[in-house]
């Protein structure tokens, strides 16, 4: 009966152990591990930081659509710098730029 009563004891021990073993090792190695964690909050905070420039680009946009539903201002300031508008009242002057000097050949400008 002693007998019995130890090697019940020694597997318990055993198990408890092998459990023990098992559970620290996923907690430092395994999947989940805290390493696993310190990657994913490490990607967490970069994926923050994309999502913030990303809607402070859309709010730009957003601003940019309802003022193009809005007002004529926009369209106006569109059409001058892409098709080169110019109302009936304005006067439009191109400066052509200055030519520059041709320099000596075979010699130092």
């Amino acid at each position: 009966m002693r007998i019995w009563r130890f090697s019940l004891l020694g597997l318990l021990l055993t198990l408890g152990l092998l459990l023990l073993l098992l559970l620290q090792w996923r907690l430092w190695i395994g999947p989940g591990s805290l390493s696993d964690l310190d990657r994913l909050k490490k990607a967490i905070t970069a994926q923050a930081a994309d999502n913030r420039k990303l809607e402070e680009r859309n709010r730009v946009l957003r601003a940019e659509v309802e003022d193009l539903k809005t007002g004529t201002s926009a369209i106006e300031e569109r059409a001058r710098l892409d098709l080169g508008l110019v109302r009936d009242d304005e006067t439009f002057y191109l400066i052509p730029p200055a030519n520059k000097p041709n320099p000596a050949p075979g010699g130092t400008p």
